[in-house]
């Protein structure tokens, strides 16, 4: 695996190449590559989850002084979510370096996205193992967190479903209904489906790596299906 590129296009240079190799390799591919000399990547992933979490909200702390604890919370959850991070994997040409099995490699859809936003958790925990906090942090503020003018901008933080509820009730007098539609994955890697329904009428389905995000997502469709926006 050449990664001299992403570490160019990364701006950081690691001592221990195997721990980026690692960053980029899905269980699936080891699957069918028993061999391989690797690791996947879900321990990484787990550890850059934590350190993302970590600077992210330090990073809000200091730059909004006059925004309220639910405020940064809101904030930090569109930052860091699947849908910013797989932004961020799509800039830095993640998908050039992932290894995955035949199965994973032919899918492009939402399950892909998900892939590429795990791996810059795990990117992130590489770097972090690699070259410490600081790094990391660096990485975090070069790659991720410039993308918090454009979450405020289009409003993706504010909570969707406490804005639907509202809206719901104003205009219909109805208080939205959140049912799980699907769920999917092994217990590490779950996907769901929520549909919100109006009484009796699904008005729209979201998805994501947890029922919140799935119901906030739900949320936001539904807004825009009842042209509520």
């Amino acid at each position: 695996m050449n990664i001299d590129q992403f570490e160019k296009k990364a701006r950081v240079i690691f001592q221990d190449k195997n721990l980026l190799g690692q960053a980029f390799v899905h269980r699936s591919y080891l699957n069918e590559n028993r061999d391989f000399p690797l690791g996947h990547n879900e321990r990484l992933e787990f550890l850059g989850d934590a350190v993302l979490e970590l600077v992210t909200t330090e990073y809000l702390y200091r730059k909004y002084p006059d925004k309220t604890e639910g405020e940064m919370t809101s904030l930090r959850s569109a930052l860091v979510n699947a849908n910013t991070l797989y932004v961020v994997g799509v800039n830095l040409g993640v998908n050039d370096y992932l290894l995955l099995s035949r199965g994973e490699t032919k899918d492009t859809g939402r399950a892909r996205q998900y892939i590429l936003a795990n791996t810059i958790e795990a990117i992130i925990g590489a770097v972090y193992l690699d070259q410490g906090y600081e790094t990391a942090k660096k990485f975090i503020y070069e790659h991720i967190t410039p993308l918090i003018e454009k979450i405020i901008s289009e409003g993706s933080w504010i909570d969707a479903k406490s804005r639907f509820q509202e809206q719901a009730q104003d205009v219909v007098g109805v208080t939205p209904l959140y049912k799980t539609l699907k769920e999917i994955g092994p217990d590490h890697d779950k996907h769901f489906t929520v549909g919100v329904y109006l009484g009796s009428e699904l008005i729209a389905e979201g998805e994501g790596d947890s029922k919140q995000n799935a119901e906030q997502e739900a949320a936001r469709r539904a807004s825009r299906a009842k042209d509520w926006e």
